[in-house]
């Protein structure tokens, strides 16, 4: 299986550090080759839609930083954590189906071994104005 570009960081840090047959990622935002693709703070009265691309690029982008530490034949065994954040305005209570989009796509990704347990939270702001970052913890084999 060909691995997908690597997620390029914005700081000082990894993408993705594995320990035995752990891999935990970094935060990822909605980038592509470096580029925010999405910006901008969550509204009460959006369309829950607006975000599904936003979402996927960042749960990508966890993904393939999670790939990144496998050897040889290993693969994905399990997503084992999934954690989102949202610049979400105050007032926003819908954090659940906007990690939905998350959820669903690493679903299609990996079958039911990208099912995870998560935790979608709002905060005030995010790096670059992203509207996501989303981590994820794997166990690999």
């Amino acid at each position: 299986m060909e691995k997908e570009a690597l997620p390029i960081p914005q700081g000082k840090y990894v993408p993705a550090n594995r320990c035995g047959n752990l891999i935990v990622t970094a935060g990822m935002t909605p980038r592509e080759n470096g580029k925010l693709l999405y910006e901008g703070k969550i509204h009460i009265e959006d369309d829950l839609e607006l975000y599904r691309s936003a979402v996927i690029q960042a749960a990508k982008n966890a993904l393939n930083a999670a790939k990144s530490q496998l050897r040889g034949d290993e693969r994905i065994q399990q997503i084992l954590s999934i954690t989102i954040y949202l610049n979400a305005e105050e007032g926003y209570t819908k954090h659940s189906k906007i990690a939905d989009f998350a959820s669903e796509y690493y679903c299609e990704q990996l079958g039911d071994a990208g099912i995870g347990c998560r935790v979608s939270v709002g905060v005030a702001s995010l790096p670059g104005n992203a509207p996501c970052e989303i981590q994820i913890m794997a166990a690999c084999g």
